[in-house]
C-alpha cells in the first residue's frame, strides 16, 4: 500500500472538452463534462478574527429508550432523532445536494449546518467534496454546488433522495440518467430557478440550491416527493458506556485536505477546524474553524462517524484517477460522541438502506440526536493514537 501522495493540484473547476452526450429529457439540458483539470489552489493566510463558539441548543426531554431504529415518535426526523419545527417537512424525499470542498476560495460553503447529515468523501487528486443531505430542515442557500461521483449512488439510493448536482463526466452522467433514481435528478436550466440558480455571477458564478423552493418545483417536474421509509438509525441522548474520553482528532485525505475536531464540552458539539494551506511534505498544517456563510455559525456536529470502507479504481493513471467506494454490507467504524470515541460497526444491507451503527453483540450503537458528519475512509487507511488525540490518514486503495 503507498501513502497518499500529497498533491499539489487540486480541484478547481469541472471544464472540459465537449463530449458526447447521453439522451436527456427536457429537464435534463446540463451538459456533461469530462474529467476534471486542476489547478494550483492559493495558500490564504491564517485569520486573526476571534473564532465563534457553537450554538447551545436546548434540547427537550428526551426518550431514555431512544429513538429508533424501527419506529419514531410522531414529529420525529429518523436522520437526527430530533423532533422538527415543521412537520410536514417529514413528508417528502430527502434532498442530497454535492458540495464543494475545494478550491480554499470557495469557502466558507453555504447552509452546511443546516443539513442533517453530511458525508465528506475523497474525489480526486487529494480533494473532498461533501454530499450533504437535507431533510428535517430547509436552507435557502447550499452552494457552491459541484458534479457528481461515483460514491453518490450509495448517498441518494439509502436516503431514497432528490439528487441535485451540477453535472459529471459524460459515463458517470449517462450512468446516473439510467439508475433507479435517474427520474428524481434536478439540474440547473432555464426553469430551475429559485430552487436551482446561479448566484453571484459577476465574481464566483457559483450553483446555489434553495432546498424550500424545491418542493414545488419538484411538483412542476411530476417527479415523486413522497415520505420514504428512512428508518434504521437509532438514537441516544445519553453517552453508551464504554469508550476512551478524547478531546480531539484528526482526519487527514491528504497534504492539502485535512480536518480537527475538537469537542466542545459547553455545547457536546464537534466544532471542525480544516486546511488553511497545503502541508506538503514536512510542511506543518496550518487550521482555521469553519462556519457557515448561510447562518455565520461555527459547521459542527453532534455526532462524527469514520467509515473504513473499500475504495477501489476504476480508472487510475495518464493524469486520470476516478475511484468508487462501496457502502454496502459491514465494516469498521469509529464514532466520537460526547468527547468519546467508540468502535463499532457500520451495516448496511440492501441499497435501500440507511446506513446504521451496531456492538459487537450486533446490537444498535446510538448516534447522539442532531447532526451527524461521516468521513468515508478507506480500509487501508492508518490510525495513529496518542493519548490526547487520534489521527486518521487517508490511503491508497
Amino acid at each position: 500500500m503507498k501513502k497518499v501522495l500529497s498533491i499539489i493540484f487540486l480541484a478547481a473547476v469541472l471544464a472540459g472538452c465537449a463530449t458526447p452526450q447521453p439522451t436527456v429529457t427536457p429537464t435534463l439540458t446540463v451538459a456533461a463534462t469530462e474529467e476534471p483539470t486542476y489547478t494550483p489552489v492559493p495558500t490564504e493566510k491564517a485569520t486573526t478574527t476571534p473564532e465563534p463558539t457553537a450554538t447551545v441548543a436546548i434540547t427537550p426531554t428526551y426518550p431514555v429508550t431512544g429513538e429508533g431504529p424501527d419506529s419514531y415518535t410522531a414529529g420525529v426526523d429518523p436522520l437526527t432523532g430530533l423532533t422538527v419545527a415543521n412537520v410536514d417537512l417529514l413528508n417528502r424525499r430527502p434532498i442530497v445536494v454535492k458540495v464543494q470542498n475545494i478550491p480554499r476560495t470557495g469557502r466558507p460553503q453555504y447552509g452546511l449546518t443546516k443539513a442533517d447529515l453530511v458525508y465528506e468523501y475523497y474525489t480526486e487528486f487529494g480533494s473532498t467534496r461533501f454530499s450533504a443531505v437535507f431533510y428535517g430542515q430547509d436552507a435557502e442557500r447550499v452552494s457552491p454546488v459541484r458534479s457528481a461521483r461515483w460514491f453518490d449512488f450509495n448517498v441518494v439510493r439509502a436516503y431514497k433522495a432528490v439528487f441535485a448536482f451540477g453535472s459529471a463526466y459524460a459515463d458517470l452522467y449517462s450512468a446516473i440518467l439510467n439508475s433507479d433514481f435517474g427520474d428524481r435528478l434536478v439540474l440547473e436550466n432555464s426553469t430551475s430557478c429559485p430552487a436551482f440558480c446561479r448566484v453571484d455571477v459577476n465574481t464566483t458564478n457559483d450553483l446555489a440550491v434553495n432546498t424550500a423552493a424545491m418542493k414545488e418545483y419538484l411538483k412542476s417536474l411530476n417527479i415523486d416527493n413522497t415520505a420514504q421509509d428512512l428508518s434504521g438509525m437509532f438514537f441516544q441522548k445519553q453517552a453508551p458506556e464504554g469508550g476512551e474520553a478524547l478531546p480531539s482528532f484528526y482526519v487527514r485525505y491528504s497534504g492539502s485536505i485535512y480536518n480537527r475536531w475538537d469537542y466542545d464540552a459547553a455545547s457536546g458539539r464537534y466544532l471542525r477546524f480544516v486546511d488553511n494551506k497545503d502541508a506538503l511534505g514536512t510542511d506543518p498544517e496550518e487550521y482555521v474553524q469553519l462556519t457557515d456563510a448561510l447562518t455565520n455559525q461555527p459547521v459542527a456536529a453532534d455526532t462524527v462517524v469514520m467509515l473504513l470502507v473499500n475504495h477501489e479504481w476504476i480508472k487510475y493513471g495518464n493524469g486520470s484517477e476516478i475511484i468508487n467506494m462501496s457502502l454496502l454490507g459491514n465494516g469498521t467504524a469509529y464514532v466520537a460522541r460526547d468527547g468519546k470515541m467508540y468502535q463499532v460497526q457500520w451495516t448496511r444491507a440492501t441499497h435501500s438502506d440507511v446506513i446504521s451503527l451496531i456492538n459487537a453483540d450486533g446490537t444498535p450503537f446510538p448516534f447522539k440526536p442532531g447532526q451527524t458528519w461521516f468521513e468515508v475512509l478507506g480500509n487501508s487507511s492508518t490510525l495513529e493514537k496518542s493519548e490526547s488525540s487520534w489521527r486518521w490518514v487517508w490511503m491508497w486503495p
